[in-house]
């Protein structure tokens, strides 16, 4: 039987999508008991031990001090506000649906790159981008459960920021490595989000304990799977794997809670993925480095 050329690529990239929405399911968990911040500095603080041991693992300690502070600077900020709006959208709605809506990144990156970066984005892109805004808008409805909650609308501008980090890691990766940047953004994430927190931070219950753990490995271990299917796979073959976090979140919806999306998401997370997948096949797609 005849190997796919990228099955690895392809296996790695699935593994690190379920890796993810198990942290994410973690990172929901926390939410109900901690402020969003503290969430937010628990997933950087839980993993950055085991980032850092991998980055000096794989190139020498001297590299990751040679980067752009600015941009890196930027991107720490850019990853607090992505870290706590998606961590305080789901507080009130289900994983399912907070992927859904985040799912409008790419087209934002896109978007985001003509003026910034300097890329061409024709009309057939502009009218992707603009049909996929308007499934976020089927599924941030004004009723219901939708436009009108601050949930939504922090989920939304997580993945704005998530799209203007992934700008910066476009502009990053010019100059510093992939480890550089994995390690600085966890290192800025967990300072920043710890001094923002602090000040409200709330005892932490030893029932948590494993979560937060699980949160740390599971984090990390999608991180270094996801840079590595990058690395072995083209990445416009790749990319459109991540549309299967909308599997798993749907999976751990049913078992931790019991609940599912409605019928007016499926239909607004059909029209995002369908924009996205149409910019993918008029562009190649690019490796992102970071995961909400």
């Amino acid at each position: 039987m005849r190997r796919h050329p990228h099955s690895a690529a392809i296996v790695l990239m699935l593994l690190a999508v379920l890796l993810f929405a198990l942290m994410d399911a973690g990172l929901k968990l926390l939410s109900a008991k901690y402020p969003p911040l503290q969430v937010a500095a628990l997933r950087g603080l839980s993993s950055l031990p085991f980032v850092l041991a991998w980055a000096l693992l794989t190139v020498p300690a001297g590299s990751l001090l040679r980067i752009h502070w600015p941009l890196h600077l930027l991107r720490g900020v850019l990853g607090v506000a992505m870290m706590a709006g998606f961590v305080y959208g789901l507080r009130g709605m289900p994983l399912s649906t907070a992927y859904a809506i985040t799912f409008v990144a790419p087209l934002l990156v896109t978007a985001m790159a003509g003026p910034l970066l300097k890329e061409r984005v024709g009309p057939g892109r502009w009218l992707a981008i603009a049909i996929g805004l308007l499934g976020v808008l089927v599924i941030l409805r004004p009723t219901g459960e939708g436009m009108l909650t601050a949930g939504g609308l922090a989920v939304l501008v997580a993945a704005m920021c998530y799209a203007a980090g992934a700008i910066t890691v476009r502009l990053l990766a010019q100059r510093d490595s992939t480890q550089a940047m994995v390690v600085w953004f966890m290192a800025l994430l967990s300072v920043a989000a710890l001094a923002l927190a602090w000040p409200g931070w709330k005892p932490l219950e030893s029932v948590d304990a494993w979560i937060i753990a699980g949160i740390g490995v599971a984090g990390s271990l999608a991180q270094i799977a996801l840079t590595e299917a990058f690395r072995r796979g083209e990445a416009s073959l790749i990319a459109p794997l991540e549309y299967t976090a909308l599997i798993w979140g749907v999976v751990l919806d049913v078992a931790l809670w019991g609940v599912l999306p409605d019928g007016i998401t499926w239909v607004g997370a059909g029209i995002i993925v369908a924009s996205g997948f149409y910019l993918l096949r008029r562009e190649p797609a690019h490796a992102e480095v970071e995961h909400p």
